[in-house]
């Protein structure tokens, strides 16, 4: 069973600059929500293969999980995965794809889909409703993004 949201965003902004700003890990604290720190696993500039720890306070509780970067296609799409296996969650797999189109330098469509895989037991019988969660977790995420580049706090 597979369980698949998504969300779309307009950010007053280029392609290039929204891409650069989510794959920034550096910047992510001044944006992210409930940021609690990141610990890079490997060195050098986020690429295919990079993997990291990203530690935020979700639904009350700091969490920790192990993220890696499947995909990037500069500067249009971002794939990362996050492994549940090896972190707070202890199960499942998450992805998310991100999106980005423009049709000018002034404004970036970003549509954030994510599909959570491999739950067990009372995770999978709930399945319906933590969709519901993070799909407003990563609307939230995009919102913060959104403004932080807007009010170029990037800069």
């Amino acid at each position: 069973m597979s369980i698949r949201f998504q969300v779309h965003r307009t950010i007053h902004a280029s392609q290039e600059k929204v891409y650069e700003s989510l794959i920034d890990l550096d910047d992510a604290k001044e944006w992210m929500q409930g940021f609690g720190g990141i610990e890079r696993l490997d060195e050098g500039l986020v690429q295919e293969g990079s993997q990291w720890l990203e530690t935020r306070k979700m639904f009350g509780q700091k969490a920790t999980e192990h993220f890696e970067v499947v995909q990037l296609v500069h500067p249009e799409k971002i794939v990362l995965r996050c492994d549940g296996t090896k972190g707070t969650t202890g199960k499942g797999e998450f992805i998310y794809t991100y999106n980005l189109f423009s049709e000018n330098d002034m404004n970036t469509d970003v549509t954030l889909s994510g599909e959570i895989n491999e739950l067990t037991g009372i995770a999978k019988f709930f399945g319906k409703m933590m969709g519901g969660t993070f799909k407003k977790a990563c609307a939230k995420d995009l919102d913060a993004l959104k403004q932080y580049i807007e009010n170029g706090l990037n800069d």
